[in-house]
C-alpha cells in the first residue's frame, strides 16, 4: 500500500554491492513486520535460521543490531489535530453518499445533493487554509517543531481550492463561463505583482522612469486587478507625452467597466456586453496605432511597445498574452486564466482543457513540482493523474480528493482485477495505512478502512483485533502498586468499550466477538475475573467462561480459602443474569453457580457458621454442581464439620450422601479413573500420587464411620434421626 520501494538504515547493514559478501559468509537480511503498526524490525541472521531473531534472548555470533524502520513518519501533535479534524469532515461525506445510495444515484445531482457536496468540499478548503494561517505563524521557539511546513499546508489548501473551482462549481453555474472564477483562484494563491512593489512605485514622483513600472501595470491589467492598473493609469495623466496622457485617459473607463459574469442575470447580456467592450477596445488600438513612430519612446522606454502590450491583453490575442506571460516570468497557469478572461469570455469547463493542451505544449508545468503536476492535471481535465501525483505530495489528499471525484463520477468505480479495489478505495487505504503508522490512531485508520469495501473492512478488522494486544505489556517485576494498577484496568475497560462501540458501529459482529475473548484474557492475567467473566459473556463465548471459572478455582488451591472468595465476590454477582441469558451452556454456568456456592461455604467457615457451612455442602452434592474432579476436595472438607464436637452438623441422609460420594470415590480409582475424581485434591494436599489423596479420603472415610457412631448412639436414647435441616438430633 504506502510501503515505499526502499528503506534506507543508518548506518547501513550492508554496504552498496556487498550483498554478495553477505550470502557467502551465509548470512541473510531478516525483517518482520510490527503487528501494532507499519513499521519493520530488520537484522542480519543466519541463513540456515532466519527465524532467530525471533526467540527472545537469542543472538547471532556477530551480536548485529535490529534495525526498527518505517515506511511513514509517525504524525506529530500537530499533523494528528490536522488528521483527526478533517476527519470529521470526512464522515460527514461518508454519510452524504449513504444518503445518495438510498436516494438514488442521481441525488448527488440535484440541488440539494449539489449544494451539501459543494459545502463539505469547502470545509476541507477553509481547514486547509485555517492549518496553513496557523502553520505559517507559529514561531514560538518553545513549540513542537511542525512536523509539515506552512508551505505544505498552502500546497494542500490551493489543490483543493483549485479542484472545488474546476469540479465542484456552485448549483447552477456548472456550464458557466469559468474565468473568472480561474482568475481569482490565481490571485488568491499566486500573488503577483507584489504589493511592496505598487506601495514602491506609488511613492515615485515620475513612477514611469522606473524599470519595473511597465512590467508592474502590465502584470496587473493581466491579472484583472483594475483598480491597481487605473490608479497607475491615472498617474500617467501627468507624463509629459500627450499622446499618452490621451490614451491612458481612453483605457481607465475601459478597465472600469469589463464585464464580469457575477454582474449579470442572464449569460447573454455578459456575452452581449463582452462584445460591445470589446469594440471599444479595437477602436482603442486604432487610436493607438495612429500614434507617430517619433511621438512612441520617452526617453526611458517605448511607452507604445508596452502600451500595445495592454491593449493585446484586452483584445484577447493568445500568443501575444503568451509571449507576454512568458517575458514577465509567468507560466502556464497565468496564460490560461488571461485567455478566460480575455481571449474566450465564454470559456467553459469543459472546454478548458483544449486550451491548456494547448497552452502546455509551449509551457509546460515543472515536472520536478508535485504542485504543478497537480494543476496541470486537474486544468486538463485528467483526475486521475492528479491523484496519481497527489498521493505522492501527500496521502491525505489523494484520499479525500479521491473520495469527492467517485462520488462526482469523475473518475471509474471499476474494480481493478489485480488489486481488487477501486481507485477511491486505493487511495483512501494508502491513507489508511499512512494513519497505521501511529496506534494511537487506530480509530480514524478503522474508519477510513471501513469505507473502503471488502478488502478495508478485512483490514481494519485486523486493526481491530490487535489494538488490545499492547496493552498486555506489564512489567511484573517487584511489587505491584495497587493504585496503578487499578488505573491500568479502568483505561483497559475504556479502550475495549471504544473497540467495542467502534464494531458496532461498522457491523464487525465476528471481530466484536474475537477482541471480547481476547480482553477476557487480558483481563484474566489482572486477576480481574468479574470483568473476565462479562466479557467472556459478550462474547458468547462459554467454553470461554468455563475457563475463567477454572482460574478462579485456581486462587483457591493456590492461595487458600480466603483470597479465592474476595476474588469470587466479583464474579458472584453476574450468577443470575447468565442464568438466564438464551444461549448460555448449562455446563459452564453450572460451574460458575459451583464456584460461588463454594466460596459461600467457606466464607461461612471463615465465619465459624459451621451448621449453614455443612448444610451448603451437603445442598452442592445434591444439586449435582459439584464437579467431579473437585469431590475429594469437598469430602476432605467436610473432616472438620464431621468432627464438630458440640453438636451433629449433618442429619443422617446428609452424612449418607457424604459416604455415597466417598465410596463412589473409591471404587472409580479401583476402576482406573481416579484422576478424573483425586486431581484436584492431589493438586491441594501436593500428592505425587493417587493413593496419597486416597489416604486422606481414609481419613474421610474414618471420620464418617465415627459420625455414624454417634449418631447411632444418640439414637439408642430414643430420638428418631432427625432431618438435616434440623440441628443434628437425632
Amino acid at each position: 500500500m504506502m510501503l515505499r520501494d526502499r528503506l534506507n538504515v543508518v548506518p547501513p547493514l550492508v554496504g552498496a554491492g556487498c550483498a554478495d559478501e553477505l550470502a557467502n559468509a551465509g548470512k541473510t537480511l531478516f525483517g518482520t513486520q510490527s503487528p501494532l503498526n507499519d513499521s519493520i524490525a530488520v537484522a542480519v541472521t543466519s541463513i540456515r535460521s532466519p527465524q532467530s531473531v525471533r526467540r527472545a534472548g537469542s543472538t547471532d555470533a556477530d551480536d548485529q543490531p535490529v534495525y526498527f524502520a518505517s515506511a511513514d513518519m509517525v504524525p506529530s501533535s500537530e499533523r494528528r489535530l490536522f488528521i483527526s479534524d478533517t476527519s470529521i469532515i470526512y464522515a460527514a461525506f461518508q454519510n452524504l453518499t449513504e444518503t445518495a445510495s438510498a436516494k438514488g444515484p442521481e441525488w448527488l445531482q440535484s440541488e440539494e445533493g449539489s449544494r451539501m457536496v459543494r459545502k463539505l468540499a469547502m470545509d476541507y478548503v477553509n481547514f486547509t487554509k485555517e492549518c496553513w494561517i496557523h502553520a505559517s505563524q507559529s514561531s514560538d521557539p518553545s513549540e513542537e517543531e511542525l512536523q509539515f511546513s506552512g508551505d505544505h499546508y498552502r500546497c494542500l489548501y490551493t489543490c483543493f481550492s483549485l479542484f472545488t473551482v474546476l469540479y465542484v462549481p456552485e448549483y447552477g453555474f456548472e456550464d458557466a463561463p469559468v474565468g473568472d472564477e480561474l482568475m481569482e483562484w490565481l490571485n488568491v494563491h499566486f500573488i503577483e505583482p507584489s504589493t511592496e512593489e505598487g506601495d514602491h512605485l506609488s511613492g515615485l514622483e515620475h513612477p514611469w522612469q522606473d524599470e519595473n513600472f511597465w512590467p508592474y501595470l502590465i502584470r496587473v491589467t493581466l491579472r484583472g486587478l483594475s483598480k491597481a492598473a487605473t490608479f497607475f493609469f491615472g498617474v500617467l495623466l501627468q507624463h509629459p507625452c500627450d499622446d499618452l496622457q490621451r490614451l491612458s485617459q481612453e483605457i481607465i473607463p475601459l478597465l472600469n467597466s469589463q464585464p464580469r459574469l457575477q454582474d449579470f442575470s442572464a449569460e447573454r447580456d455578459f456575452s452581449y456586453a463582452s462584445r460591445r467592450w470589446k469594440d471599444k477596445v479595437k477602436t482603442l488600438r486604432i487610436e493607438l496605432d495612429r500614434v507617430p513612430e517619433v511621438d512612441r519612446n520617452d526617453g526611458f522606454d517605448n511607452w507604445w511597445d508596452r502600451f500595445s502590450d495592454i491593449v493585446s491583453i484586452l483584445e484577447g490575442r493568445g500568443p501575444v498574452v503568451q509571449k507576454i506571460c512568458e517575458d514577465l516570468g509567468a507560466d502556464w497557469k497565468e496564460v490560461s486564466a488571461a485567455w478566460g478572461v480575455f481571449t474566450d469570455a465564454r470559456l467553459r469547463r469543459q472546454d478548458l482543457p483544449d486550451v491548456v493542451a494547448q497552452v502546455l505544449e509551449d509551457m509546460p508545468p515543472d515536472p520536478t513540482n508535485l504542485e504543478d503536476m497537480i494543476y496541470a492535471a486537474l486544468f486538463s481535465g485528467d483526475p486521475s493523474k492528479a491523484l496519481l501525483h497527489a498521493a505522492q505530495l501527500d496521502p491525505w489528499l489523494a484520499a479525500h480528493l479521491a473520495d469527492i471525484m467517485e462520488a462526482l463520477s469523475l473518475i471509474e468505480r471499476d474494480v481493478n482485477e489485480d488489486s481488487g479495489l477501486t481507485i477511491r478505495e486505493y487511495y483512501v487505504l494508502s491513507y489508511a495505512q499512512y494513519l497505521h503508522s501511529d496506534p494511537a490512531l487506530w480509530r480514524l485508520t478503522v474508519a477510513y478502512m471501513c469505507s473502503s469495501g471488502r478488502i478495508g473492512l478485512h483490514s481494519a478488522d485486523e486493526i481491530l483485533i490487535r489494538v488490545p494486544l499492547r496493552l498486555q505489556d506489564k512489567h511484573r517485576i517487584g511489587e505491584r502498586d495497587k493504585s496503578v494498577e487499578s488505573a491500568r484496568t479502568r483505561g483497559l475497560s475504556a479502550l475495549l468499550k471504544d473497540v467495542n462501540e467502534t464494531c458496532f458501529e461498522y457491523r464487525r459482529e465476528d471481530v466484536r466477538r474475537v477482541v471480547c475473548r481476547m480482553a477476557a484474557q487480558t483481563f484474566v492475567q489482572e486477576q480481574e475475573y468479574g470483568l473476565a467473566l462479562s466479557y467472556c459473556s459478550s462474547a458468547e463465548d462459554w467454553a470461554g467462561l468455563g475457563r475463567v471459572v477454572d482460574r478462579v478455582l485456581e486462587e483457591y488451591i493456590a492461595n487458600g480459602p480466603e483470597q479465592f472468595t474476595r476474588y469470587v465476590a466479583d464474579i458472584a454477582p453476574s450468577l443470575q443474569s447468565y442464568r438466564t441469558q438464551p444461549g448460555a451452556h448449562g455446563i459452564f454456568i453450572y460451574r460458575l453457580m459451583f464456584a460461588v456456592r463454594y466460596a459461600e461455604f467457606h466464607q461461612r467457615m471463615l465465619n465459624q457458621e459451621y451448621q449453614d457451612a455443612a448444610r451448603d455442602l451437603i445442598t452442592m452434592f445434591k444439586e449435582e454442581i459439584v464437579p467431579k474432579s473437585w469431590w475429594g476436595v469437598l469430602l476432605s472438607d467436610s473432616i472438620e464439620l464431621l468432627r464438630y464436637s458440640t453438636a451433629l452438623l449433618f442429619s443422617h441422609s446428609g452424612a449418607y450422601i457424604l459416604l455415597q460420594k466417598l465410596e463412589e470415590v473409591f471404587m472409580r480409582a479401583a476402576q482406573g479413573s481416579g484422576e478424573d475424581y483425586l486431581c484436584m485434591l492431589m493438586r491441594k494436599s501436593n500428592a505425587s500420587r493417587e493413593k496419597e489423596a486416597l489416604d486422606r479420603l481414609k481419613l474421610t472415610r474414618l471420620t464418617l464411620a465415627k459420625y455414624f457412631a454417634r449418631c447411632t448412639v444418640i439414637g439408642t436414647g430414643g430420638r428418631p434421626i432427625a432431618d438435616q435441616n434440623s440441628s443434628a438430633t437425632f
